[in-house]
């Protein structure tokens, strides 16, 4: 991976993070100073609730796939420590889809004279899972490589015994 790739992804991510870290921080300010525009007596909405959590599932996702862009870098992406971060992705996927089928909920009953939302909304929560599998898949193809740099290290081990 190129200096110039890592370095804009990094750009990326860093961006992101930031942007979900300050509306994360501007939600808590405007729920504890009390100028929350919508005045209601339970500040914490459900749909506040999961904002907040899918903002937690992206900030999961980003951090791991900083720590995945590092073993990248260094070279040691190829290794059983790599799993633990794609799997922190897949299940901050699988968060945000969980998350999404919740907001596609809450927002049906408004839908009852258009359900047409009600489905598009549903079917985007399919594409979020969608993407999970992918990122399974890829999981899987990492595997792969793992075992076969393990058997290639074996097989360099025993060539070198022969030598």
């Amino acid at each position: 991976m190129g200096k110039l790739t890592v370095r804009a992804l990094r750009a990326v991510l860093v961006v992101v993070l930031a942007g979900t870290v300050f509306v994360q921080a501007l939600t808590l300010w405007v729920l504890v100073s009390g100028s929350d525009p919508e005045d209601g007596s339970l500040p914490l909405t459900p749909l506040r609730v999961i904002t907040i959590l899918g903002m937690v599932s992206a900030q999961v996702a980003l951090v791991s796939v900083w720590r995945l862009v590092t073993m990248v870098r260094r070279g040691t992406v190829f290794s059983h420590a790599a799993f633990r971060y794609v799997d922190a992705v897949i299940g901050a996927i699988v968060a945000a889809a969980l998350l999404w089928f919740a907001v596609t909920a809450l927002n049906a009953p408004d839908q009852r004279d258009d359900p047409g939302v009600t489905v598009i909304m549903g079917g985007i929560g399919l594409a979020i899972l969608g993407v999970a599998l992918i990122v399974l898949v890829l999981r899987m193809l990492l595997a792969q490589a793992v075992a076969r740099d393990v058997e290639a290290a074996q097989m360099q081990a025993e060539l070198d015994e022969v030598i």
